[in-house]
């Protein structure tokens, strides 16, 4: 499948990032991008600063900076993938960066724009911490959301309409449609973050609306905890894919004497984590590092005794294992020798078979009738 495409009228390259080189087939777009961008340009001829939300691999703005050289951009995302993959694809496609400005979704937002366009969010409760984020800004500024029909349902107007004006939307085109509301300056508050205790535990957990289980420990990190490390040992532990932090915090109340390195690609996921070793383990903060990463790259070669992860096996919409394989990979290279990677996955996915292949062991720890936990070591 080509990698072109033709957002508006200029033709682009585009490319899902990190570069999955199994997949090269998976688009970098959809039909909701393509239907979103003919309707801003076909009604929306000089718009001075877009605001876009969840542009999952650059395609939005770089259409809009191809059409509108001189137009600012702002991009908001959760994604440190999405962020790299906009900035790859502007970079394909020989397009300027100068007004492209990138902001996580945490940060106040710009209020001097003139349009925003959203791509739906799979989250509904992320969408919702996006729409009141946007009840707080000048009113009548147009905002256009897309999605594919499936994922639009009655109780996403709902959400549209409490946070901003009556929404109308479009006819289907490609299985995929368009919501149209403005802003209305009637500042409304989110109920995010969330807290709820954990189980069998005296922590208390919080988390923003984009990480993973909000409201309670999800079932594999429930058996994970079963098979966490324990002992007075000072060794350095990374929790990749973090979430919420909750297994590298369960890890440090068995470890005291460890040093946690909490990795995940969501600004929302890492900022739960450090909200919650602050709040539940205070006088382990200053042992602990929290990073927003693309995996483990640019991590240091033989530099951690141990790491924990539960990888997930999707992108955006699509299902695929080239982020598993991505963490693995980059696992092995920053483990000492001698260094253990644990993982909890679906038990068929297969990952035993992969972590054969590439350390040359592995081992089941755990198991039941849905998840299973593998143990590969590092040997020389």
């Amino acid at each position: 499948m080509t990698t072109e495409a033709f957002l508006g009228t200029h033709p682009l390259t585009l490319h899902r990032f990190p570069l999955d080189q199994k997949n090269r087939s998976l688009q970098a777009w959809d039909a909701a991008d393509e239907y979103l961008i003919e309707y801003t340009f076909a009604n929306y001829e000089t718009p001075k600063h877009a605001l876009i939300f969840n542009d999952s691999f650059g395609g939005l703005a770089a259409a809009l900076i191809a059409q509108h050289p001189t137009i600012k951009v702002t991009t908001v995302s959760d994604s440190f993938v999405s962020h790299q993959a906009c900035q790859y694809n502007l970079a394909e496609n020989t397009l300027s960066k100068t007004h492209l400005f990138q902001q996580n979704s945490l940060a106040p937002l710009p209020s001097d724009c003139d349009l925003i366009l959203m791509k739906v969010p799979k989250n509904a409760g992320f969408l919702q911490h996006q729409l009141a984020q946007l009840s707080h800004l000048p009113a009548n500024i147009p905002v256009i959301l897309a999605g594919k029909v499936k994922e639009i349902h009655s109780s996403t107007l709902k959400s549209v309409a409490h946070f901003l004006s009556a929404p109308t939307t479009s006819l289907a085109v490609k299985k995929s449609r368009l919501i149209f509301t403005h802003t209305t300056c009637k500042p409304v508050d989110d109920k995010f973050p969330t807290d709820w205790p954990l189980e069998k535990t005296d922590f208390t957990i919080s988390n923003h609306a984009n990480v993973f289980s909000r409201d309670s420990l999800d079932i594999g990190a429930r058996f994970f905890a079963n098979y966490l490390p324990q002992g007075k040992k000072p060794i350095k532990v990374i929790d990749l894919g973090c979430g919420n932090g909750v297994i590298g915090l369960l890890t440090l109340a068995k470890m005291p004497n460890a040093k946690l390195i909490f990795v995940d690609e969501s600004a929302m996921a890492v900022a739960s984590a450090k909200q919650n070793i602050q709040h539940n383990l205070p006088e382990q903060i200053d042992n602990c590092e929290f990073h927003q990463n693309d995996c483990l790259t640019n991590f240091t070669p033989g530099s951690v005794d141990l790491v924990l992860c539960n990888p997930p096996f999707h992108q955006a919409q699509a299902i695929t294992d080239h982020i598993a394989w991505q963490m693995f990979i980059q696992a092995k290279h920053t483990l000492k020798q001698g260094g253990e990677l644990r993982i909890i996955g679906n038990r068929h996915l297969d990952y035993q078979d992969k972590l054969h292949r590439l350390f040359g062991n592995c081992k089941i720890i755990g198991n039941n009738k849905k998840f299973t936990v593998l143990s590969a070591t590092k040997r020389g």
